[in-house]
């Protein structure tokens, strides 16, 4: 009697452990574990829905929908945004994703009956003490139209806003096991954080100065975190480009990286990124003028060394409506291949998005401005991150669309679209990305990336994308523009 009381408890930690443990055979897809979703589907006792396009899928477990979309880590559960660990792939018409889904998305999507199981005697109370999720640290930055509150902890972490009325917001936090805490935050907004314990479970009361608004959350993984934005009632989105309305686009920079003494990464037969990089925007430049009614300025036009800052400063001063940077990758591992893009956040997608990050950013202390004294002044890091935050779900769309369009045409293994500090993308009163359009010290991609017609090809990609972000964003300026037939004011 006791073993059947138990068998749903060890059956949930069996889905918390993994596709492993679950019984899911593993694909290998650009050097990662996948697993097949419509295996994961048959966990969840639902199935796949397919656009027409084979663009997107959704699973419907339990009331909850699960939305993903090809080549994208990023998915939504129930409309709140979880970062994948790995790109989702469809391989031979298969749908497959990262292995650590099981681990990440299941637990929030399992029914009410499987993740209750028995909380009484001593096995389950040493199971549950075993698979505690824990806080590492729990920190906050306040922006203009928003407050985020960012939970690092042990393991994933499911959330669930309980109750938003008022001056008080209350957000439980399942499995989690936290001391009780308060942090100050009085930002004009937020009044204090309170982690306080709820049996198995802690709850986080959020208290407002005066009324509280939308909650957006997000899931992020290597650390885990779980992010919370409550938007202030005067904003309905923390990431609104107030300038979408105006006109559409016409006018991008495009940043080459490096430059000067700055050769940024160097391939084992030479190949310098300041080179390479170069070349391949002055393509891009070219295609757009040729073909795009949109003036396109460059950061850099030769072999000089322009500062990260002042980067993002050239293209503020020219009111650009895109900031695109464009770069080679590096690795010490040689086989390391593909592209990925990048925007800007304070939190990084994963411990990989951070070392690019730590890379690119290591620019810094070729800056001889003595005011850096070598290295970058966290408070005007802090102040960066918060100018481009409110262009932060425009520069998302952006990289999608670039990154969907190179891995497209290049046939080239595709990293995804991730977020990390970029300080170059820093500051930057636009949508900004940065592009890294392959690996010089990969000796394969070394070779290729010497060649005319594939630098050709690589520029043709992001033009491309451009194209089809610039046709949506001036879709949508057409839409939401004032009448032309609208009265004047007199």
């Amino acid at each position: 009697m006791r073993l059947a009381r138990l068998l749903p408890c060890l059956a949930l930690l069996l889905v918390f452990a993994g596709a492993a443990l679950a019984g899911l055979p593993t694909i290998t897809e650009d050097g990662r574990d996948y697993v097949e979703l419509a295996r994961v589907a048959d966990l969840l006792k639902t199935r796949l829905e397919t656009t027409h396009d084979n663009t997107q899928v959704q699973l419907r477990p339990g009331g909850h929908v699960v939305t993903l979309t090809r080549n994208w880590s990023r998915i939504l559960i129930d409309g709140n945004a979880v970062t994948l660990d790995a790109p989702v792939r469809v391989r031979r018409g298969v749908w497959i994703v990262p292995e650590t889904f099981v681990a990440q998305v299941v637990p929030r999507v399992q029914p009410a009956a499987a993740a209750s199981p028995p909380t009484t005697g001593p096995v389950v109370a040493r199971a549950a003490v075993a698979n505690a999720v824990t806080l590492d640290e729990l920190r906050f930055r306040s922006y203009p139209s928003f407050t985020r509150i960012v939970l690092e902890t042990s393991g994933p972490l499911t959330a669930r806003v309980e109750t938003s009325l008022g001056k008080e917001t209350r957000v439980r936090l399942i499995g989690l096991n936290a001391s009780a805490r308060t942090e100050r935050v009085a930002d004009g907004f937020i009044d204090e954080a309170r982690l306080e314990r709820a049996g198995a479970d802690a709850i986080l009361r959020v208290v407002f100065e005066a009324t509280g608004g939308e909650v957006k959350t997000a899931s992020l993984a290597d650390p885990p975190r779980l992010v919370l934005d409550f938007l202030r009632p005067a904003e309905p989105t923390p990431f609104r480009d107030r300038r979408e309305t105006a006109a559409p686009l016409r006018t991008i920079v495009l940043d080459a990286g490096h430059g000067g003494h700055d050769s940024g990464a160097v391939g084992p037969a030479g190949l310098q990124e300041k080179d390479l990089v170069l070349d391949v925007t002055r393509r891009v430049a070219r295609l757009i003028e040729d073909k795009l009614n949109v003036k396109v300025l460059l950061s850099r036009d030769s072999d000089h060394f322009v500062t990260l800052q002042d980067r993002t400063t050239f293209a503020n001063k020219e009111r650009a409506d895109l900031f695109v940077s464009i770069h080679a990758n590096a690795h010490r591992e040689t086989a390391s291949a593909g592209v990925e893009t990048y925007f800007l956040s304070s939190e990084a997608t994963d411990s990989a998005a951070r070392q690019v990050a730590a890379l690119e950013n290591s620019v810094v202390r070729l800056e001889k401005a003595p005011a850096r004294s070598g290295r970058l002044d966290a408070v005007k890091a802090i102040l960066w991150d918060l100018a481009q935050s409110e262009f932060q779900l425009e520069s998302s769309r952006l990289a999608e669309v670039v990154q969907d369009s190179m891995t497209q045409s290049l046939r080239i293994p595709n990293r995804g679209v991730k977020q990390a500090g970029f300080y170059v993308l820093g500051g930057a009163a636009m949508p900004a990305i940065l592009i890294e359009i392959g690996f010089v010290t990969n000796p394969q991609e070394e070779k290729r990336l010497k060649e005319s017609k594939y630098r050709d090809e690589i520029a043709r990609a992001i033009y491309a994308g451009l194209a089809e972000y610039k046709a949506t964003y001036d879709a949508r300026a057409r839409d939401q523009a004032p009448s032309a037939r609208a009265p004047r004011d007199r």
